[in-house]
């Protein structure tokens, strides 16, 4: 049995060795998007494949309830000392959720048997498939993602599998960033193998197996001692993802969040069906699965910054995911733009926060994490060169004691910036803009934070852009309290001149010689009445270039002259402004029009048909319903409906019918 003193010791050191291990792999790693944007993760497990210990300073913050175990089972051989197992398909074990994610992971031996893993992922720059770096919204099947290895050995006793490198060195686009990323990565993991050596010479196996137990308890105990301060309750909210394919219609996330005591449960049903496009977010219809709990994590460790950050947290939380939806979709739905899903996923598990702690929480952060890339010819080296530009994030969502961050929003925070400079010497392409935008928060007592705009010109024929998370360029970032919704996203080609093309939430474009392509993120919404924000605030948001003088006055009532408030014409403006709404949450133009038609009881008419419908017909019958809706209300869907099934009588229309007319 462990004392708090003795537990806190080895969770320093379990922490620090994670740390450890990230270090190795940020400073060894080949491609930008590791070593500067650092999309990977490390972490210690458990000999169940359980993540007890992750790094705070490094790597992405997804995934500290990540489990393992799965994907450990799946490998057919004995795992002996010194191998490293592997695995990028979705499909096998739900460790990864999208091609270019490839996990490693490594047993740790003590006397013969094993005692923990080491593990984690990189985010290879290109992984095959349909299109560079193997991601976009447009896909339709798994299958056009890239290479997918199921969980196998990658190197047995310390000796790389050349076949499996082989391999996978044909079939992607630039296989020296992939396996100087891969051995990087088992470098990581051969840090975190000795240092799980050094905690078991100083705790002994046996204390040192007890201790990692009980580091998992811990944790769970904190999170129970979270839900147990929030009011019991059903907390419902929705949320939109722009597009449920190209050019398509809105995709729409539901949640009820059940509070009960020390424990919740987060029921998704009434999300939308399973996408024929890449959004879909693999779960396998785990109730703990971490992408599903992401937003909790940040919850939690909001309300509690000294939570213990590992899988024993999830354990009061279940998520129910019914399958053939768009989280929990089955094979081979595509999955490789799960990103923009999760982060819509995040908005409406803040959303039911919210409503349960409106004191504590913040408006809604932009919800968008752009990240660009490049496929061009780089005529100094007469080579292809494919490479992340730059991750293009949001603000977060004003606080409850301060303005949201600009350029850097809250769920998205850990993607670090490369430095122009660099960029422009692995990648050629001139930058002609990188900043923040202004105007772009949304307004309240304390504003949301800026969104994040980049402009990069490129030099030879058809460079291809791929600008995956494209969203937010209708559905905006909501307010709360009183505070207003924020800017909308954003990507423009040739900009301000005669050749511009807006590409609303389109990811992917083709660009020539002296094309320039203009990407802003969405801004983050504001919290609490704008017209109780300080008027010095709002002249130091305008000398910052954060605001303009029009938006000062028009949103917040104050009035500047050369710069200075002009307090009588600012109590005059602020005596006219229009009461705030009662609405607690503030959406925007775009998303009241939109429930205007789409209310919540027809889409839930629209979810409650497709559902019993077998999974291959449900998107189908979505994108016909929406064809052909008119009016509004759950009337105007069965009508809408009917008019399907009578053009379509392939549709299994009798049992569907029946369950719509229930």
């Amino acid at each position: 049995m462990f004392d708090k003193m003795t537990l806190q010791v080895l969770a320093n050191h379990a922490r620090a060795a994670a740390e450890n291990m990230a270090h190795t792999l940020h400073r060894t790693a080949h491609s930008a998007f590791v070593k500067e944007t650092q999309d990977f993760t490390v972490m210690l497990m458990d000999r169940a494949g359980d993540t007890f210990a992750v790094p705070m300073d490094l790597g992405a913050t997804w995934y500290p309830g990540l489990t393992y175990g799965r994907a450990i089972d799946m490998v057919e051989e004995e795992y002996r000392p010194g191998d490293v197992a592997f695995t990028n398909d979705p499909y096998s074990g739900h460790v990864a959720t999208h091609a270019p994610d490839t996990h490693l992971w490594k047993p740790v031996f003590a006397d013969g048997e094993i005692v923990a893993w080491t593990g984690g992922h990189i985010h290879n720059t290109d992984m095959g498939g349909a299109v560079p770096a193997s991601l976009s919204r447009s896909l339709t099947e798994v299958h056009q993602e890239g290479l997918r290895f199921p969980p196998m050995k990658l190197v047995r006793e310390g000796v790389f599998d050349e076949q499996i490198m082989k391999i996978m060195s044909t079939n992607v686009r630039k296989p020296a960033l992939n396996i100087g990323d891969i051995k990087a990565l088992v470098g990581a993991l051969g840090t975190g193998e000795r240092k799980v050596h050094a905690m078991i010479e100083r705790f002994g196996k046996q204390g040192f197996v007890q201790g990692v137990a009980a580091l998992m308890d811990q944790a769970e105990a904190q999170a129970r001692s979270v839900l147990a301060e929030i009011p019991d309750g059903q907390y419902v909210f929705a949320d939109y993802a722009d597009e449920d394919s190209d050019e398509a219609n809105p995709c729409r996330l539901t949640l009820t969040l059940t509070i009960r005591g020390e424990e919740a449960i987060l029921d998704f049903t009434g999300s939308d069906p399973q996408l024929a496009s890449s959004l879909n977010v693999p779960s396998g219809g785990d109730p703990r699965h971490t992408m599903l709990l992401v937003g909790v994590y940040y919850v939690l460790y909001t309300l509690n910054p000294r939570i213990l950050l590992n899988t024993g947290l999830t354990r009061p939380f279940t998520c129910i995911t019914p399958e053939g939806t768009v989280l929990n979709p089955v094979s081979p739905a595509a999955v490789g733009m799960r990103s923009l899903t999760c982060a819509r996923l995040r908005s409406v598990i803040f959303g039911a926060f919210a409503q349960a702690i409106p004191k504590r929480m913040p408006a809604a952060p932009a919800g968008n994490n752009c990240i660009v890339n490049v496929m061009t010819r780089d005529e100094r080296s007469q080579k292809t060169v494919i490479a992340a530009v730059n991750p293009v994030v949001g603000g977060g969502g004003g606080m409850p004691h301060r303005d949201g961050t600009n350029g850097s929003g809250a769920d998205a925070a850990y993607l670090k910036n490369t430095p122009i400079e660099i960029t422009e010497t692995e990648v050629p392409v001139e930058f002609v803009k990188y900043g923040l935008a202004r105007d772009t928060g949304g307004a309240g007592r304390w504003r949301g934070g800026l969104a994040t705009e980049m402009a990069f010109r490129v030099f030879t024929p058809d460079s291809r852009i791929t600008a995956r998370n494209r969203d937010r360029s209708f559905f905006r970032p909501w307010g709360t309290g009183g505070g207003k919704a924020a800017g909308l996203a954003d990507m423009v080609v040739n900009p301000g001149t005669p050749d511009e093309r807006r590409m609303g939430s389109k990811d992917t474009a083709i660009l020539q010689p002296g094309d320039v392509l203009e990407v802003r993120s969405a801004g983050g919404g504001g919290r609490g009445n704008p017209a109780e924000r300080e008027p010095w605030r709002v002249a130091r948001d305008v000398a910052r270039g954060y605001v303009s003088a029009e938006a000062a006055a028009r949103d917040y009532g104050v009035v500047l002259k050369d710069g200075a408030v002009d307090e009588a014409a600012t109590e005059a403006a602020r005596a006219v402004m229009p009461s705030p709404s009662e609405a607690f949450f503030h959406y925007g133009p775009e998303r009241e029009g939109y429930e205007a038609r789409w209310t919540a009881e027809a889409y839930d008419r629209l979810t409650g048909i497709l559902a019993a419908l077998p999974i291959h017909w449900r998107f189908f019958t979505k994108t016909e319903i929406f064809r052909r809706i008119e009016g509004s209300g759950a009337e105007a869907v069965e009508a809408a409906f009917e008019a399907t099934c009578a053009r379509f009588p392939e549709l299994p229309r009798p049992a569907a019918c029946a369950e719509a007319a229930e």
